[in-house]
């Protein structure tokens, strides 16, 4: 009888057991609001109700994120995706399995001096890489600006935090700056030209990004992972004084500056708070993709291709 009753009570535990095991390195790029809810998941214990140890890394730029997904030592990145739409035309197995930034949350941040995108013209503006967002974003500005993107120069320099350096030692004379960076460049004297999304209102920006071979060897972890970031991104928006604390904290800004990223998440509707990615979104990346040359000429948008959406859909069950 007492075996049969330590035999099921190891039952009980087995589960539990297993769920502690499971770790996941997460990699993002950047200490930007958009990551908030991975945060909030973790701080409120959402990953551990749900089996998951979180192990969250903050990197610096987008390429080693899906290089370190590709070798396994990663296995989430939350991270932008222009690379991961080029490369799927290529056989890829990176996949977009949720949404996170449905518009680019960056300022134009540029020198004291330059006060309108006209004076960008003969400028040097720094960016994450040559083949994503902000890169793509250079156009945009100069179409509006009224000059040819030809009359700027543009350099890979690598994240947020790289390029507010850079500005602070001259060394470039603008950049796209996500807040709270651009804020406190605002208070450095720094001029804003403005947010990007008015001139690229439809953009996805960043999303959680997996190997489709881990993610189909490990799809109850996967499906609890994103679980528990949805309950992390409707935590976030509902207690927004412990998330403008919990921001400040991981953000390593000010809580004025945290609240104020706050609210202009909410007002500028950048984070996709159901995690889903609209079709308008998509093809205005895979539009720049293309017109980048990291697609055929002839290549057709198909989001099958590149985004697994059954993954989400799961989380919702």
């Amino acid at each position: 009888m007492r075996r049969l009753m330590f035999a099921a009570f190891a039952l009980l535990l087995a589960p539990l057991a297993a769920r502690a095991e499971t770790t996941l390195r997460i990699a993002v790029v950047s200490r930007t609001i958009f990551y908030l809810p991975a945060w909030t998941a973790e701080k409120q214990g959402f990953f551990k109700e749900a089996g998951i140890e979180p192990k969250i890394e903050v990197y610096d730029a987008a390429d080693r994120i899906l290089s370190d997904l590709r070798a396994g030592s990663h296995q989430i990145g939350i991270t932008s995706i222009e690379n991961v739409i080029a490369e799927s035309y290529k056989g890829s197995p990176l996949r977009i399995v949720a949404g996170s930034a449905q518009r680019p949350p960056h300022f134009i941040i540029a020198q004291p001096e330059i006060k309108s995108l006209a004076d960008l013209k003969g400028r040097l503006i720094g960016v994450v890489s040559m083949q994503e967002g902000t890169t793509f974003f250079v156009k945009d500005i100069a179409k509006k600006a009224g000059f040819d993107p030809a009359d700027v120069r543009v350099q890979a320099v690598g994240g947020s935090p790289t390029r507010a350096r850079l500005l602070k030692e001259r060394k470039i004379d603008a950049g796209l700056q996500p807040y709270p960076l651009s804020y406190e460049a605002e208070a450095a004297g720094f001029s804003n030209l403005g947010p990007i999304a008015d001139l690229v209102p439809d953009y996805q920006f960043t999303s959680v990004v997996v190997d489709e071979t881990w993610a189909r060897a490990n799809r109850p972890v996967l499906v609890a992972f994103l679980r528990a970031i949805r309950r992390g991104t409707d935590y976030m928006f509902a207690h927004p004084d412990e998330s403008a604390a919990l921001a400040a904290q991981e953000l390593r800004t000010t809580p004025a500056n945290a609240r104020r990223a706050l609210e202009d998440t909410a007002r500028m509707d950048v984070l996709a708070r159901d995690l889903f990615i609209t079709d308008k979104s998509l093809m205005r990346v895979f539009d720049s993709v293309k017109s980048a040359g990291l697609v055929p000429a002839d290549a057709a948008y198909e989001r099958a291709k590149f985004v697994d959406e059954s993954y989400l859909a799961d989380s919702r069950k």
